[in-house]
């Protein structure tokens, strides 16, 4: 064998595919390290910034990339009470309730669309689909909310986005391809639709179930445009509304919208509410991790 014979075979890998050149591979290195960068450095600099002492965060400007010591003050003040703990609160009910319910209603309907017998069955489904193409707007949404007496109240917060007609459509596609031999089998033992959603169809069903629930809580923590529009009372404000007029309006947090006496830079009270925004939903996220991949992968095939 000869040493251009050997130098060819070292450049193809098993399969057939030749080996990356050194070059490439540094290249491709160096595009990685830029894109982690471009994601990782503003995460770093809230977080620094929102644990640095005040004095360095007004020294250097404004953010810094690693405080001096760690100072959780911003924390103890933003938690002790006033308008971000107050915000946390709602944004935590509305995104609890509402994913629930929304995960419940969509379970329910994707289920009944999955059944021969259901009546007007193929006519719902179409109507699902319809929505998906038209929205009906702001203006006749605001009006059906007004009418329903839900303004200035959480509902308006759940109720207009409670069922999501992706999500439904996609439950639906994963509870169609479940085995029908089980459900058949518990219908001869005269168990009743709901026994079979209940104890057959949901526990077959938990990856996609983590994923369609990740979703929706995501969706109701990150709400803001429903509650611009819905909510007046500043008490009913979820955490969104409150980055909203303290982080992006650049408006100044007072003593008045805090319990505690101690205040911070304005800067560092605004990366610890930034923070605390985006903690919640990165600490669940690991609790569904292991579903997540199966069920995104299935739901999407499969819908």
């Amino acid at each position: 064998m000869t040493n251009a014979t050997r130098h060819a075979r070292r450049n193809t890998l098993i399969n057939g595919q030749q080996r990356p050149s050194p070059l490439f591979g540094v290249v491709k290195l160096l595009v990685f390290a830029v894109a982690c960068a471009l994601v990782l450095v503003p995460f770093v600099a809230i977080i620094a910034t929102s644990l640095a002492p005040s004095a360095q965060v007004t020294n250097s400007g404004g953010m810094v990339l690693w405080p001096e010591r760690l100072d959780i003050t911003a924390y103890q003040a933003i938690l002790s009470g006033g308008v971000v703990t107050r915000a946390l609160g709602v944004s935590g009910i509305v995104t609890i309730v509402g994913a629930v319910l929304s995960l419940t209603v969509s379970s329910m309907l994707a289920y009944a669309l999955t059944r021969s017998a259901l009546p007007g069955r193929r006519l719902i489904t179409m109507l699902l689909i319809f929505s998906l193409f038209f929205n009906p707007g702001i203006i006749p949404m605001y009006l059906a909310v007004q009418q329903f007496g839900l303004l200035d109240s959480l509902a308006a917060l759940i109720v207009p986005t409670c069922l999501n007609a992706f999500n439904v459509i996609v439950l639906r596609a994963f509870f169609s391809n479940l085995p029908t031999d089980v459900l058949e089998a518990a219908e001869i033992d005269g168990a009743s639709e709901f026994t079979m959603l209940a104890r057959i169809v949901l526990p077959l069903s938990k990856a996609a179930l983590a994923v369609i629930g990740l979703f929706y809580a995501v969706g109701y923590w990150n709400a803001f445009f429903s509650a611009l529009l819905y909510i007046n009372d500043p008490k009913l404000w979820p955490l969104q509304l409150v980055l909203r007029s303290y982080v992006t309006n650049d408006n100044q947090i007072g003593a008045a919208d805090l319990a505690s006496g101690i205040l911070p830079a304005q800067v560092t009270l605004q990366m610890a509410i930034l923070v605390v925004s985006i903690v919640p939903i990165v600490c669940v996220y690991p609790f569904l991790q292991r579903h997540f991949a199966k069920g995104a992968l299935t739901g999407a095939v499969k819908g």
